[in-house]
C-alpha cells in the first residue's frame, strides 16, 4: 500500500508539474520571443562595427560606445552628453510634477460620493484612449503662436513677441505631464481608498500641522502608489521619442530620439544599440534605487518594487 501511495503521489507532482509547464509556457515563449532574444540582438549589435551603410559589421569594436560618449573623427564632443543629461533633467521634473497634480486629484476623487468616483476615473483616462501622436498634435496647435496660451504668455513677458510656447523645452514638460497623469493618479487613487483616516485624525487630535500630518499620516500609507506610479511615469518617459520630437522641434531631443535617429537618419546601428543598453541600465538603476527608497521609507513588503 505504501509503495502504492508513493506511486500514486509521484503521478499527482508530475501532473501538476505538467500542467504548469504548459500553463507558464505561452507567456515564456513570448517573453523569450518579443524580449529576450530581441534584447540579445541589440547587445550583439552595440558591440559591432559600423557598416559603410550604418548596418553592424564584424569586427567587434567598442566604438560605439565611445561615439555615444562623444568622441568621434573631430574629436570630442559634449552633444551626447546634453542629450543624455536632459532627458534626465526631463524625467525628473516631468515626474515630480506629475506627482504634485495627481496628488490632489487622486485625493479628492476619493472624497467623492461613491457613484462619482468611477466617472472621474474615466474623465482622467479617457484621454489617453487616444493616439499619442493624436494627443501631441493637438497640443502643438494649443501651444502655436497666435493662440490665447501663447498670447497671455507673449502678455506676462515669459516669450518674445509673435513667437509661441511650441517647440520649447516647457512645450516638452507639458506634453510628458500630460501624457502620464493618468500612470500616476491610479495607483495614488487605489493608494487613498485604502487610507486609514484613523491616523489622519490622531494626526489632527495632536494638533500637527497640515504638512507635518501628511507627511507622518498620509505619505507612508499612500507610498506603495507613489513609487508604482513614480516607476510608470519615469521609465517611459526617459525613453521618449513622440513628445521631444514633436513638440521640442528638434530644440528638445531625449536619448529616445539620439537612438531613433541612428537607425533611421544617421544610420548608425551600433550605436543607436549602445543608445539602447544605456537606456536599460538606466532603467534598471532606477528601479533599483526605487527598490532602496522603498525600504527605507516604507519598510513594508507591499512598498517594494
Amino acid at each position: 500500500m505504501a509503495e502504492i501511495s508513493i506511486a500514486l503521489r509521484g503521478r499527482a507532482v508530475v501532473s501538476e508539474t505538467r500542467h504548469l509547464l504548459f500553463s507558464v509556457m505561452p507567456g515564456a515563449v513570448w517573453i523569450i520571443v518579443f524580449l529576450v532574444l530581441p534584447s540579445v540582438y541589440l547587445m550583439a549589435v552595440a558591440f559591432m562595427t559600423n557598416g559603410p551603410y550604418g548596418q553592424p559589421q564584424m569586427p567587434l569594436s567598442l566604438e560605439s560606445f565611445r561615439q555615444l560618449a562623444g568622441f568621434g573623427f573631430l574629436g570630442w564632443s559634449p552633444g551626447n552628453l546634453y542629450t543624455l543629461l536632459r532627458s534626465l533633467w526631463q524625467t525628473l521634473l516631468s515626474t515630480v510634477l506629475v506627482v504634485i497634480v495627481a496628488y490632489p486629484i487622486a485625493y479628492y476623487i476619493t472624497t467623492c460620493r461613491e457613484k462619482w468616483r468611477p466617472i472621474m476615473l474615466l474623465a482622467v483616462v479617457v484621454p489617453s484612449w487616444t493616439n499619442q501622436v493624436i494627443r501631441t498634435f493637438g497640443w502643438m496647435n494649443l501651444l502655436a503662436p497666435g493662440t490665447p496660451l501663447s498670447d497671455a504668455a507673449q502678455a506676462l513677458g515669459l516669450i518674445a513677441p509673435n513667437m509661441g510656447l511650441y517647440p520649447s523645452n516647457f512645450a516638452v514638460t507639458l506634453g510628458l505631464v500630460y501624457n502620464f497623469l493618468p500612470f500616476m493618479v491610479l495607483p495614488l487613487y487605489a493608494a487613498f481608498e485604502k487610507l486609514d483616516t484613523a491616523q489622519v485624525q490622531a494626526a489632527q487630535d495632536l494638533y500637527a500641522a497640515p504638512l507635518r500630518a501628511f507627511w507622518h499620516a498620509v505619505f507612508p500609507q499612500t507610498l506603495p502608489g507613489l513609487l508604482a506610479g513614480t516607476v510608470l511615469v519615469a521609465i517611459p518617459a526617459f525613453g521618449m521619442y513622440v513628445i521631444p520630437e514633436l513638440l521640442g522641434g528638434g530644440k528638445g531631443m531625449m536619448l529616445g530620439n539620439l537612438v531613433a535617429n541612428q537607425f533611421a537618419g544617421s544610420a548608425n546601428w551600433p550605436l543607436g544599440a549602445a543608445g539602447a543598453i544605456l537606456m536599460l541600465i538606466a532603467t534598471f538603476a532606477g528601479l533599483f534605487a526605487m527598490r532602496r527608497i522603498g525600504k527605507r521609507l516604507g519598510g513594508g513588503e507591499e512598498v517594494v518594487i
